[in-house]
């Protein structure tokens, strides 16, 4: 099963990506240039930067061709060659070698490159939840191929964020709720979100395209039997007894559990992981521990790749990036008056 994407692709997107090497599995347009944000108009849409995600099967042939096509779009790290680079991009930080601030069609770009093996396994595992995360939200598919284990992984990263957003959830809530949840499983523990983004990103992104969510979600949630969808009153009711949050427990991806039993497991019991997770599912603070197990993962791989983001882009377009991350905070400041009145 392919995501769902938006009706009409941009020719503008698709001009764009054909100034790529095209070996792609996966190639998403996301954020604030591709989906309005609450405050945001026509005009701020074309100014902001527009954001891609390349998911390649063999990133040392893809970056090999790209420094051949578009050499200058990389730091000083160019210098060390495609293998290096693609060294780079896997070993550290969240598996993503992000290109910033590229002129490219009269606005700027930014693109990242991740393996496919590592966005599968991101995506099942939520190892570093950084592109699914991401792939929680709306994005614009641009191109897919026909990888049935990627497929079948983008939408096993739909569900278990449903089932993590559950455990977090009252037993009745709207569906505003659910996908304001969803929508905040990402920035949980960033520290991007101190300082450098709007405090209102979450609520920006989902009021204005509650339609893309449920073009998302609805066949999840009307197949879920832990749930009763009323999409025409905008409500849902979950299972929240012991016996429910245990099965949505034992759902989740493995790198949630095992963070889970970190925050549970006192030192020195080596308690089994059904064990931990049967005590999680009868405890009133269930939701706050899966809310800081999310946590912990987000805050890990959100300092790591800034951090390898000095790098990939250089000082300079450090610097730049940052300034644009802090001028749109102040503009998310300077409408909150606006906006509760």
């Amino acid at each position: 099963m392919a995501l769902p994407a938006l009706q009409s692709s941009s020719v503008s997107f698709r001009k764009i990506l054909s100034q790529f090497p095209q070996d792609f599995s996966l190639a998403f347009a996301y954020g604030s240039a591709v989906f309005r944000q609450t405050g945001s108009s026509q005009g701020h849409m074309r100014r902001n930067m527009l954001d891609f995600v390349f998911a390649v099967d063999d990133p040392v042939t893809w970056h090999t061709m790209n420094l051949m096509e578009n050499r200058k779009h990389y730091s000083f790290l160019r210098l060390l060659g495609p293998k290096h680079i693609s060294r780079i991009q896997s070993e550290y930080g969240a598996g993503v070698y992000f290109n910033t601030l590229i002129p490219a069609d009269d606005r700027l770009i930014k693109y990242g490159v991740i393996s496919t093996d590592a966005l599968i396994d991101d995506l099942l595992h939520w190892k570093t939840l950084y592109i699914a995360g991401r792939l929680h939200k709306p994005v614009q598919i641009l191109l897919q191929n026909e990888n049935g284990a990627l497929r079948a992984a983008l939408l096993r990263n739909l569900k278990s964020a449903v089932l993590a957003s559950f455990l977090m959830l009252p037993e009745s809530f709207s569906e505003e709720d659910l996908y304001l949840q969803i929508a905040g499983l990402s920035y949980s523990g960033d520290f991007r979100m101190v300082i450098g983004e709007d405090k209102a990103k979450v609520s920006n992104i989902v009021k204005d395209n509650m339609q893309h969510f449920r073009k998302l979600y609805s066949n999840i949630l009307q197949e879920c039997p832990q749930v009763v969808y009323k999409p025409q009153q905008g409500r849902l009711e979950v299972d929240k007894s012991p016996e429910g949050q245990f099965t949505q427990l034992m759902a989740l991806p493995r790198s949630l559990q095992q963070q889970i039993t970190l925050l549970v497991d006192r030192p020195g019991k080596n308690r089994d992981v059904e064990e931990i997770l049967l005590q999680v599912a009868q405890d009133p603070d269930c939701g706050a521990i899966v809310q800081q197990g999310i946590s912990s993962i987000v805050k890990s791989s959100s300092l790591t790749q800034s951090a390898k983001g000095i790098a990939t882009a250089g000082l300079f377009k450090t610097v730049s990036y940052s300034a644009r991350k802090l001028q749109k905070m102040w503009r998310g400041w300077r409408r909150k008056p606006i906006i509760s009145q």
